[in-house]
């Protein structure tokens, strides 16, 4: 595959910030223990890998540098040397996980090598490593000061994906437009009664997302009929009982298009008491408000903090955040909640779901999702998601 030149740009963000922080080698690490969507954003391979990310100038660490003068140098150590020539389009070399051992200790040793890391430069793993595993790479890389913390380089990155670029936005079009796609399929289906059990609903969009091109569900489905919609995550995610029959049904659900993620809400109505239709009516009026204040430069925090409140003079309390950034992972940056710390302010390029919800036990639960898209302009609802009444 082609090397992307938006793959590139992203490196050179890496690069600048090594600098900046004076370290000189990088290691990401996405394993079945240990996932990391990182690697895929760096570079377009989708798992199972070990990236090194090495500034060139070491005399340089420590100084902010930009552009151009930010060079640097990585190499991708994948389980699948295939699949890794398939789908890096990123200016990384390229070696086998079995060329160490498959050990990341003995890799991290022999790119340091490579790279000719001088002596007691600071490299940094990954904050999710375990203590006993961190003080194997102490031990191993001896003439290095080993970092291992929460604020590093896997922080940062996080960071910049919030804010996505035209390339990534592009793809997150197409998969909502599949997610759409699936909303009216699911709600034809449904009223036609060839969907009747939650089991329908799950598997409907698991054949339907991957017939589209997609590579799967981008988490699993919930799909919870009435007796199990008061759950915020109906536990398990989906069972073969009734779905869209008298009540409220919740049916959350998502789809994965070349690794970027939709997430969506829809509640099912059917014969609803009046108390039942107030709490619609509530998750319905909270969320148009919610999406009445989201402009550029609004605080993340001031719209989840007036659904909060809208929520409270019905004497009603959402068990949960008002929504959250989508891209490579379905929970990502932006934070779109009433919290302490949430210092996050929306800006073009940001994209993320509004998702009030009311949850009573014997009532059952109600929560309508949208995906949101921060545009120069404002902001753009992207998907189709509603109340659906039967």
């Amino acid at each position: 595959m082609e090397y992307s030149a938006t793959m590139e740009i992203r490196l050179k963000k890496i690069w600048e910030w090594m600098a900046a922080e004076g370290v000189s080698l990088v290691m990401l690490e996405d394993c079945e223990s240990r996932r990391d969507s990182n690697i895929r954003w760096l570079t377009g391979h989708p798992s199972d890998a070990l990236l090194f990310i090495s500034l060139n100038n070491q005399e340089k660490a420590g100084q902010a540098v930009t552009g151009k003068n930010a060079p640097g140098q990585a190499v991708l150590v994948a389980w699948d040397l295939n699949l890794a020539k398939l789908y890096t389009r990123a200016p990384v070399f390229l070696a086998a996980y079995n060329d160490f051992d498959r050990q990341p200790k003995k890799a991290i040793a022999a790119v340091a090598q490579k790279f000719g890391i001088p002596p007691g430069s600071k490299i940094e793993i990954p904050s999710v490593t375990p203590y006993p595993v961190f003080l194997d790479y102490v031990g191993e890389l001896t003439d290095y000061d080993i970092l291992c913390r929460e604020n590093g380089a896997g922080a940062e990155i996080g960071k910049y994906r919030a804010v996505k670029d035209k390339e990534e936005i592009e793809i997150l079009r197409k998969a909502v437009s599949i997610t759409n796609e699936l909303i009216d399929l699911l709600e034809k289906n449904i009223r036609a009664e060839k969907i009747k059990t939650e089991a329908d609903a799950a598997l409907l969009i698991e054949v339907e997302s991957r017939k589209r091109g997609c590579e799967g569900a981008s988490f699993g489905t919930l799909a919870a009929g009435p007796q199990r919609s008061f759950a915020i995550h109906a536990f398990p995610g989906w069972t073969c009982a009734p779905f869209g029959s008298q009540g409220l049904s919740i049916l959350d659900f998502g789809v994965k298009y070349e690794g970027y993620c939709t997430d969506v809400t829809l509640t099912f109505t059917r014969g609803l008491n009046p108390r039942q239709e107030k709490l619609v009516s509530l998750v319905e009026k909270a969320s148009k408000l919610a999406i009445s204040m989201a402009h550029n430069g609004t605080p993340a925090k001031n719209i989840a903090a007036a659904a909060d409140a809208f929520f409270a003079r019905s004497k009603k309390q959402m068990p949960h955040g008002l929504g959250h950034g989508i891209g490579l992972q379905e929970h990502e940056y932006p934070v779109i909640r009433n919290s302490a710390g949430n210092e996050w302010v929306l800006e073009p390029g940001m994209v993320f779901t509004i998702e009030p919800g009311l949850y009573d036990p014997i009532l059952g639960g109600c929560r309508l999702e949208h995906d949101i898209l921060m545009t120069e302009t404002g902001a753009e609802v992207l998907t189709a998601s509603r109340i659906i009444r039967l």
